[in-house]
């Protein structure tokens, strides 16, 4: 029985998913509206690129370069895009086993100071493990800009964390 595209489409897209949602959320410091926004635009991307997909060697992969690439043009559009709210909305990460909530608050406040370039490169080379080539292809640079980029935001994340990070490692 032969698989159509629309459900190796919808296969991939239950699969990835979750995946895309987390790294989504890391990205835009835990606001959970935005990074579904950042999913369904990623994933509407992948959906007109999935005819030429046999092209793409790991489309999982090719699948986190375009999230970042959306969440970078998000971060340039120079729209109104703050609206004001009655309530203050959720904005932790989901959960899972072993989750320390003041840690991941800590952690999600100083990657929101962080400039956009400078969290994106964060998250890819922490977060998703990538290489600085497979980082700086992702992002449209090179490896010497994801070296730097790197080197720098970390010790803004080091100045912002101070010893609570430490505090937090002992646990």
């Amino acid at each position: 029985m032969r698989v159509s595209r629309g459900e190796q489409f919808r296969e991939f897209a239950a699969g990835r998913a979750a995946h895309l949602y987390r790294s989504a959320c890391l990205l835009t410091s835990g606001d959970t509206h935005l990074a579904e926004d950042l999913v369904q635009e990623t994933l509407g991307r992948m959906y007109v690129l999935w005819g030429r997909v046999h092209r793409i060697g790991n489309p999982a992969g090719y699948a986190q370069t375009v999230l970042v690439r959306v969440f970078l043009t998000h971060k340039r559009r120079r729209s109104a895009s703050e609206r004001p709210v009655g309530e203050l909305p959720d904005t932790a990460l989901p959960s899972g086993p072993g989750d320390d909530p003041e840690l991941r608050i800590a952690l999600l406040g100083a990657l929101g100071q962080l400039a956009p370039k400078d969290r994106a490169v964060v998250v890819l080379r922490y977060w998703e493990d990538r290489s600085i080539e497979e980082t700086a292809e992702a992002m449209n640079v090179s490896p010497a800009a994801v070296r730097t980029r790197s080197v720098r935001a970390l010790a803004k994340l080091r100045d912002q964390l101070g010893g609570t990070l430490v505090e937090f490692a002992d646990r």
